[in-house]
């Protein structure tokens, strides 16, 4: 009797270092995201200031429709995604994560590369050219919607400097939050596996652009089997070394994995810069990829549905960054057009301007 109440009593002790620890991290996780929500406040201002990406020259006219958006409120939505993802660390979902360079050299060299490529982006944007990358070679080969300059971005998603450039880019677009909303998806894929023995699990991010999420979830989930896709070579090479999981160079429209052969995908800010056609088929083709209990956690931005609030602000984002399949994006259908595939919705979530689903495939 006395060695059992022993035993209970160490594993109370234990339970309770544990506890405390994971607070420590979530604590931890909370002042890493101020100083970096503080950096790229910064300079996303400055390259605002150089890009003036709202200012009436550009040849898209903007008219908007809802409300003007309540800074108390986009404040409230912003900050919500800091604390979430410091209440998942503090839980245990995954561990604490840094979200871009390890020092602040790197740092500094990266946002003055934002900053000086602000005004080839103005530059572009006055123009109206989001195509201009149809004329480099590298875009030759590729499908012609994927041949664009997304957000008026130098060099498309097909150099190997607008791969290095990416993450810093939407961190000061974001204002340092891009790492917390993306890791709504991860929240919802981790709560899932929760106590899931690791190995033999079988993961694929899709369309992993640079591999800043491809790292969370080798951090999250270290003994999976876990790459990376997609249809970049450039991207990809970023994404390996940033992550250093492996990767393939494929189309989503037709993944390059047997029937049945992955216990998940995750798919992050891709569905919105998919045409209304393409989208049904990359979703039956992440339905086909999965195991039968299988799940897709999938992050993209909210629609103006999710926060009628911010919808002046949803409205302003194709108008301004050269996106143009988001409109159709913004009023589709996900839960149906998931459902078309054969994946119902498992569990959800949102933070500032990004949503999450998790979406699962019948036994």
């Amino acid at each position: 009797m006395d060695e059992r109440r022993g035993d209970r009593g160490e594993s109370r002790e234990a339970g309770l270092k544990g506890r405390a620890a994971f607070a420590l991290d979530g604590a931890s996780q909370r002042a890493k995201a101020a100083v970096k929500a503080a950096w790229w406040t910064a300079a996303g201002g400055v390259t605002r200031a150089l890009a003036r990406p709202t200012r009436g020259e550009a040849k898209t006219k903007f008219e908007p429709q809802g409300p003007p958006v309540s800074a108390a409120r986009l404040r409230k939505a912003y900050l919500t995604a800091f604390d979430k993802d410091a209440a998942d660390v503090a839980a245990g979902l995954y561990p604490p994560v840094g979200d871009g360079p390890r020092n602040p050299a790197d740092a500094f060299r990266e946002a003055l590369d934002v900053i000086a490529d602000a005004r080839a982006v103005d530059q572009r944007r006055r123009r109206g050219d989001g195509v201009e990358v149809r004329d480099e070679p590298e875009s030759e080969g590729y499908p012609n919607y994927y041949r664009q300059n997304f957000h008026y971005q130098s060099g498309g998603w097909f150099t190997d400097a607008s791969a290095r450039r990416y993450e810093a880019q939407v961190e000061a677009l974001f204002s340092g939050a891009a790492g917390a909303m993306r890791r709504r998806a991860l929240s919802l894929l981790a709560r899932h596996w929760r106590g899931k023995d690791q190995r033999g699990l079988r993961l694929v991010d899709l369309a992993c652009g640079s591999g800043a999420f491809l790292s969370d979830l080798d951090a999250a989930f270290p003994r999976a089997a876990i790459a990376g896709l997609d249809l970049s070579r450039a991207y990809l090479a970023a994404a390996r070394s940033r992550s250093g999981r492996g990767g393939v160079q494929a189309n989503a429209e037709a993944l390059p994995f047997a029937d049945a052969s992955l216990d998940a995908v995750t798919c992050v800010y891709l569905f919105h810069e998919l045409p209304p056609r393409v989208r049904p088929v990359v979703a039956a083709e992440i339905a086909r990829v999965l195991k039968p209990g299988g799940v897709l956690a999938f992050a993209d931005s909210v629609q103006p549905s999710d926060e009628p609030d911010l919808s002046r602000l949803l409205e302003a984002f194709p108008a301004y960054f050269h996106e143009p399949y988001y409109s159709t994006y913004a009023q589709a259908d996900l839960p149906a057009l998931f459902g078309a595939a054969g994946l119902s919705v498992a569990g959800q979530d949102q933070a500032f301007l990004t949503k999450a689903l998790l979406l699962e495939k019948p036994l």
